[in-house]
């Protein structure tokens, strides 16, 4: 597989992978939010082919594989790739070290029922690029399920300051609920057209598409964000189609 260190999402993890894998478990934005989201939209797994296309430490991966899955799990960071291949260790898993803006070279075409990427395509400028990569791996009715940050939450909360809403653009922000110093990262912020039109002009038909809430377990754990996220979007996931 290509060098990915100078990717967007290596540089941001590379190093941070430990201190987002000790927390990222029980982190009530993920655990008690974004994950039920995706694990709503996925299709029975069971005998499936499964890509998990940014896999961190390896959590989507170890579920997918305890819910009888064989799965081919990719990411950027090296101490990520190694932090998964810990986590998955004998289990149905083959961890990759991968930059998702290149062809995933030694995978075949059509060789996969599902490709999941939970909250790594915002390190990604192109999205129809890695999507066409994502569609030649599909089988034909194959699904692609991800998540990413909702264009509003990134626009109203984090950047109104930017010149225009309809730009795609690398921004910044600080990552907070892992500790101290809060994390430093970059990103990119696009509009919902380029979201959805990226989807459509690469092959996909977009099925469904969550707004997530919060799991109500989330007033207990932190009653102030189980109120904003009741109110506000943060992320977005949306299940497609390869046609």
């Amino acid at each position: 597989m290509p060098d990915s260190h100078d990717s967007v999402g290596a540089r941001n993890y590379s190093g941070f992978a430990d201190r987002y894998a000790a927390a990222v478990a029980t982190k009530p934005h993920n655990a008690l939010y974004e994950r039920p989201a995706m694990l709503s939209l996925l299709p029975e797994v069971r005998g499936r082919r499964v890509l998990d296309a940014g896999c961190g430490p390896g959590l989507y991966a170890e579920w997918l594989a305890q819910q009888g899955a064989s799965v081919v799990a990719v990411d950027g960071a090296p101490r990520m790739v190694e932090l998964a291949q810990e986590r998955t260790r004998g289990l149905a898993v083959e961890v990759r070290l991968a930059n998702l803006e290149e062809p995933l070279a030694g995978l075949a075409d059509a060789s996969f029922d599902l490709v999941l990427a939970p909250l790594v395509l915002d390190y990604i400028r192109d999205w129809r690029k890695v999507f066409r990569e994502f569609r030649r791996l599909l089988a034909e009715g194959g699904r692609l399920v991800f998540s990413t940050v909702h264009p509003a939450f990134d626009w109203i909360a984090l950047h109104r300051q930017r010149e225009s809403y309809f730009a795609t653009e690398l921004v910044s922000a600080y990552f907070t609920g892992f500790g101290e110093p809060s994390h430093f990262i970059e990103y990119y912020r696009r509009p919902m057209e380029e979201i959805f039109n990226s989807l459509i002009e690469s092959g996909f038909r977009v099925e469904r598409v969550l707004e997530p809430r919060p799991a109500p377990e989330m007033e207990l754990a932190d009653p102030k964000l189980f109120r904003q996220l009741s109110h506000e979007p943060c992320f977005l996931c949306i299940r497609a189609v390869r046609e």
